[in-house]
């Protein structure tokens, strides 16, 4: 799937909760199935700058695409992070790089977070669309 469907599904799932009580949760549940990062990874250097918890985030490429693996000691910084993990790991680098993140407007989870939840939004954006930059640099050299 390309990364604009993938964003559409999520738009789908989102617009099935009435409120933002049950979509909470599901940000919650979908932290749960989250692929975890290794031990290893979990390093100050894959570590977030930004976001009111602690989020460590590690990309790797595998045949031409990334992968990306997270976690968070904070359930609902996880949700947001496997949210993001799912519409932007297993893509080229390239596609990573030309995608635009209107998804998260139109689900309006931007606008549901605090202040500091939202900073910590941006910059795991911020981190995927680097991990991408510095794929696609190594890629053209």
């Amino acid at each position: 799937m390309t990364i604009k469907e993938i964003q559409n599904e999520i738009i789908d799932e989102f617009s099935m909760f009435d409120d933002w009580m049950q979509r909470y949760e599901y940000i919650i549940e979908l932290g749960k199935s989250l692929p975890l990062i290794k031990e290893d990874y979990k390093t100050d250097e894959n570590l977030i700058k930004g976001c009111q918890s602690k989020v460590w985030l590690q990309g790797e490429q595998k045949d031409n695409k990334i992968v990306f693996t997270a976690d968070s000691d904070a359930i609902l910084t996880k949700g947001i992070i496997a949210i993001l993990i799912r519409a932007f790991s297993n893509q080229k680098a390239e596609d990573i790089i030309n995608s635009d993140t209107q998804f998260i407007d139109e689900i309006g989870l931007k606008e549901h977070l605090s202040a500091t939840r939202a900073n910590g939004l941006v910059s795991m954006i911020k981190n995927i669309k680097m991990y991408a930059l510095a794929f696609d640099s190594k890629n053209k050299n």
